[in-house]
């Protein structure tokens, strides 16, 4: 077993049961010197302090483990890059003050996200866009779909709870490749007197209440039918716990709340007709292959890459995927991360990413080895996925899945064979956007990154940075 420095950690669990270093050196056994050298991280924690640890306080092992403090780091360089640009703080600063004092670094990046906000203010109501001075004293609200997707993104894309449900009703009814649909129309019925039709519509589904009649369309295939069907059985059979989990981070009369409840029904929905175990089994043993997996379980590529991003019960855990939906333009409308994996806030992603390089090849996955600004490396599969109305003239939709995790869990994929993992010239450079990523070298760069001074390359048409002076005589 490997060291472990948990000072912080440990004397934040201490403080929150209102304990002294004797009282706390007492229960583990050991003298109070020896508890504060731990907490100083002059000791490591051992083995039998750690297993006194979870005995007294209930907490899972894990929770003194070095955590991935990668995405905190990447959050706190977006929203502190301007002030950054002037310290002299290292990236290692960062990653040291992530691990070991999490708390003060949200406190960090809340005021840093705070700031950026009122600088936006500011410039709105000195371009004469603050019209009468009253729109640049109100706060702009986020969005509550951002809410949620921060959500998903504060549990690693994992709600236990929900999955552990989720599983035992599979087990109950018997949900089996190919028999989900015949099954959950069963379940409605019987338990919920909910009668399905099918009819030719514009709307996906609906839901009457008081005819308790679900409408799907004809235009939905099996796996979409069966995923909505899902869904509402979530919504009738567990509507109080999705408004307890709702309410754990929203008001039960805010959009968010509202939103938050869908989103776990939806989770919820792909939980029950791919219940973990089994699934987690199928991905093991074909090595994470999409294509395979969407052929045993007659699912689409998409519902199949999101259940695998999801895949992070305790004790058996899948490799943790970071997920993510973009269309030609950019736009991201899904992004999900159960790794080190930062999806830039600052508007606009990498174009050397290889979501953007799958729309020129619909239907094949593309595979990359991608390296961020910060060294860490990730192994990434992306495919096109179209979806028709059916119609004659009427407009499909195009969107890029992507699904990457960290370089040292790609052997287990089926994608890293063929593939040099360990070359570093193997890696493609790639950024979180133009204004967050230091790369200026980089031969798309769109825009100055946040805190640096650039000027355009008349000749070579690119950002350099501004000669630095020296200030000495």
């Amino acid at each position: 077993m490997s060291k472990i420095y948990a000072g912080a950690r440990l004397r934040r669990l201490r403080e929150e049961r209102g304990m002294n270093q004797a009282e706390l050196a007492r229960v583990l056994a050991i003298s109070p010197s020896y508890l504060n050298q731990m907490e100083h991280d002059s000791r490591p924690l051992t083995v039998p302090v750690l297993l006194r640890l979870t005995e007294a306080f209930g907490v899972d092992p894990g929770f003194f483990s070095e955590r991935d403090a990668s995405r905190l780091v990447a959050d706190l360089r977006e929203a502190l890059a301007a002030e950054l640009a002037d310290a002299r703080i290292s990236a290692s600063d960062l990653t040291e003050l992530a691990s070991r004092m999490p708390a003060v670094a949200q406190v960090l990046l809340d005021l840093g996200r705070r700031n950026q906000l009122l600088a936006e203010r500011l410039t709105d109501a000195t371009d004469g866009r603050g019209t009468d001075g009253r729109a640049a004293d109100r706060e702009a609200p986020r969005s509550p779909h951002e809410e949620i997707r921060d959500f998903f993104y504060r549990r690693q894309n994992y709600l236990h709870d929900t999955d552990l449900a989720a599983e035992r009703l599979a087990e109950e009814i018997g949900i089996r490749p190919g028999e989900v649909v015949r099954v959950l129309t069963a379940r409605l019925a019987d338990v919920h007197n909910v009668r399905l039709t099918v009819e030719s519509s514009d709307h996906l589904h609906r839901y009457d209440g008081p005819s308790r009649t679900l409408y799907l369309s004809n235009r939905l295939r099996p796996g979409q039918r069966a995923f909505r069907m899902a869904t509402q059985l979530a919504l009738l059979e567990y509507a109080d716990e999705l408004d307890r989990q709702a309410a754990e981070d929203f008001p039960a009369d805010s959009p968010a709340h509202t939103l938050a409840r869908i989103g776990i029904a939806n989770y919820f929905a792909a939980a029950l007709i791919l219940p973990y175990t089994a699934f987690h089994a199928a991905a093991e043993e074909v090595r994470y292959d999409i294509e395979r997996l969407t052929d045993r379980y007659g699912l689409g590529f998409e519902t199949v890459c999101h259940r695998l991003s999801t895949l992070q019960r305790p004790g058996l855990r899948g490799v943790p995927f970071s997920f993510v939906r973009v269309d030609r333009a950019g736009n991201m409308s899904k992004r999900q991360s159960a790794t080190g994996f930062h999806f830039s806030r600052a508007g606009g992603t990498c174009p050397l990413w290889n979501v953007y390089e799958a729309f020129a090849a619909p239907g094949r996955i593309h595979v990359q080895v991608a390296e961020m600004p910060d060294g860490q490396r990730f192994l990434w599969t992306a495919r096109a996925v179209t979806r028709h109305r059916g119609g004659w003239g009427e407009p499909g939709k195009t969107f890029a899945i992507g699904l990457g995790c960290e370089i040292r869990h790609a052997h287990r994929l089926v994608y890293s064979d063929g593939l040099d993992l360990t070359s570093p010239s193997a890696a493609t450079p790639i950024g979180m956007g133009c204004r967050v990523c230091e790369r200026l070298d980089c031969p798309q760069r769109a825009a100055p990154p946040l805190g640096h001074a650039l000027r355009i390359d008349q000749n070579a048409g690119t950002f350099v940075p501004y000669p630095v002076l020296d200030p000495r005589p």
